[in-house]
């Protein structure tokens, strides 16, 4: 059988290592997916219900594992449908290749059904590389160079197939050739080695932090293959470590040196410290909430990122180091004054033990409704050493910052700078096809999964034993308290009664599902639904007025709330008394 563009496609990812294709099939790429049949045996292609929820599995996947994440979508509406996943891998960092399907050459510019000129539609997002294959020679000289882009700028490339050209054959050249250019020739390989720091940058560094009195460091994402290397700086340099909320499964959350997150979801010690530090050491990280760092003047930065471009975004620098996370502190280590005097790390430890004690006094298995707090922290009870957690954006994400604990193996992921709802379920599909015997928990809103949760059914159709924990509160959390801290009465945040049952859902698509309203019933649902061995789902309703109070309340934060009562919030008696209820249990830990 006569080879064509699409097997040539597919082939090609399989020599890169490409091993799980996330997508769904449409007419605009009949051809690709005939080439992906013909590959079959070497490339799995994992059918989706959403095409976004193919973007997010894609980003999942690579934010997992590092290797590149790739998903594929029809010509017109499914490839726009990519899109917010994309932005996901864009905005995160993350490898991804994106391949599309496009109508035929000969009726491009003729208005023909769904001509959607993907090449200019995916301009922004596609900034690693963005291409439509008009030759068949340009295959697979093009792929490499795409998947080479993706991996080397850690962001999107997208490569788009016209109908034609992807049934053509490989090695057709239609075109009468009057150039001197000939079609790339190339080869599935890469190069990327660690990104040593110059040594001028290390003196200057050392220099800087040597001469701190106060020191913290921020470390993010970027530092998550380097923890023996922050943990060892830090204990040199007395220093508290402060996590970024992507960044979470740097450092283990029990260990002695972190003071945990920083900014809205993060805990008081971690913002106090960062108000008093005179000099901040920032690996893997260009944290944006720049109201969260110290104030300008106050603190000399060093900052250590593999991407240049990236450094000095939020503060002015003293020191830039431009390296791979790992092998700049290794060589830091040895330039770093051990420090004497720790009173500084002392005294934010003791404020960390607080703060602990505080959070876990709001893991209150009393209250009825259920409180979001207890039910993350059954899970984190229950859970393995080595478990993944996904996690949707909002509230959930409070909840899982600060009570779903880094120990051991354990990994956390959510939508870090794009912070759109819905990646939990794709995620947690994804991450259980590179991770096969791992434990793979997905703890998302009633919102979020509501967005995707026909991808519930992918799990069981492809026996993926996920398990699903929807904090169901019935609203858009995080949205209702961001109006309040802005003053105004909540609107158009919650849904009507009745609250969705997710657990027959669940049952109905063929896996575990149960709906959970008892505080007492949360435990054992939870430990059924792990020890479930295929997809299994806990639905459990929590009380919808638990805020997700700030680390510190700013005086211009009760302000608004106050503001926002008196101008008619609803719900103001029971939201009044769960805070007053949380901050009773805090002063009894």
């Amino acid at each position: 059988m006569q080879e064509i563009v699409g097997e040539g496609l597919a082939r090609r990812l399989v020599e890169w290592g490409v091993d799980t294709v996330f997508g769904l099939p449409g007419d605009g790429i009949n051809g690709l997916m005939e080439g992906f049949r013909r590959q079959r045996e070497r490339l799995r292609f994992v059918l989706v219900h959403h095409e976004e929820a193919a973007a997010f599995m894609a980003t999942g996947y690579a934010k997992a594992t590092g290797r590149i994440g790739v998903c594929v979508a029809t010509s017109g509406p499914g490839a726009i449908h990519l899109l917010n996943g994309l932005y996901d891998a864009k905005l995160d960092h993350v490898p991804v290749l994106a391949i599309t399907g496009m109508q035929e050459t000969s009726v491009l510019g003729s208005h023909y059904q769904q001509e959607v000129h993907t090449a200019l539609l995916f301009q922004d997002v596609a900034e690693a590389y963005n291409l439509m294959v008009t030759n068949p020679l340009q295959v697979p000289g093009v792929v490499d160079i795409a998947i080479r882009h993706a991996l080397a700028r850690r962001s999107v490339a997208h490569l788009t197939f016209p109908n034609d050209v992807q049934v053509a054959a490989v090695g057709e050249d239609p075109y009468r050739h009057v150039s001197p250019g000939v079609p790339p020739a190339s080869s599935a390989v890469v190069s990327q080695p660690p990104v040593a720091p110059a040594q001028v940058d290390l003196a200057r560094a050392a220099e800087v932090l040597n001469a701190g009195k106060r020191v913290a460091m921020l470390v993010g994402v970027g530092a998550r293959h380097a923890r023996d290397e922050v943990l060892a700086v830090a204990e040199a340099l007395a220093s508290p470590i402060v996590k970024t909320l992507p960044g979470k499964l740097v450092v283990p959350d029990d260990h002695p040196l972190t003071t945990g997150g920083l900014g809205l979801l993060g805990t008081k010690p971690s913002e106090e410290l960062m108000e008093e530090c005179d000099t901040l050491l920032m690996v893997g990280t260009s944290f944006p909430y720049g109201k969260y760092l110290p104030a300008p003047g106050q603190a000399k930065v060093v900052q250590i990122d593999i991407d240049a471009s990236l450094i000095g975004l939020r503060l002015p620098v003293e020191a830039a180091v431009t390296a791979d996370a790992k092998l700049a502190l290794q060589q830091l280590l040895p330039m770093l004054q051990a420090r004497s005097d720790r009173s500084f790390l002392t005294k934010y430890q003791r404020a960390r033990d607080a703060w602990r004690a505080d959070m876990i006094a709001l893991q209150d298995p009393g209250r009825d409704p259920i409180a979001p707090q207890y039910l993350i922290s059954c899970i984190d009870a229950a859970a393995t050493s080595d478990a993944i957690l996904t996690c949707d954006s909002g509230t959930i994400a409070t909840w899982a910052a600060r009570h779903w604990t880094i120990r051991g193996g354990r990994e956390f992921y959510l939508s870090g700078n794009l912070a759109t709802m819905a990646p939990g379920l794709p995620y947690a599909i994804a991450m259980q096809h590179a991770f096969p015997g791992r434990q793979v928990i997905a703890f998302v809103g009633d919102g979020g999964f509501a967005m995707l949760m026909a991808e519930f059914l992918t799990a069981v159709r492809h026996e993926l034993p996920i398990k699903v924990v929807i904090n169901n509160n019935n609203s858009y959390g995080q949205i209702l308290w961001e109006q309040i801290v802005l003053g105004y009465p909540e609107y158009a945040v919650r849904h009507r009664q009745p609250e969705a049952d997710f657990g027959a859902w669940a049952r109905a698509c063929g896996g575990y599902g149960v709906k959970v309203t008892d505080p007492k019933a949360v435990p054992d649902a939870i430990r059924g639904a792990l020890a479930h061995p295929g997809p299994a789902l806990v639905d459990c309703d929590v009380n919808p007025d638990e805020p997700p109070m700030p680390g510190k309340v700013r005086y211009e934060q009760a302000k608004h709330f106050t503001e926002a009562f008196l101008r008619g919030q609803p719900h103001k008696v029971a939201t009044l008394a769960t805070v007053a209820r949380d901050k009773i249990n805090e002063l009894r830990s």
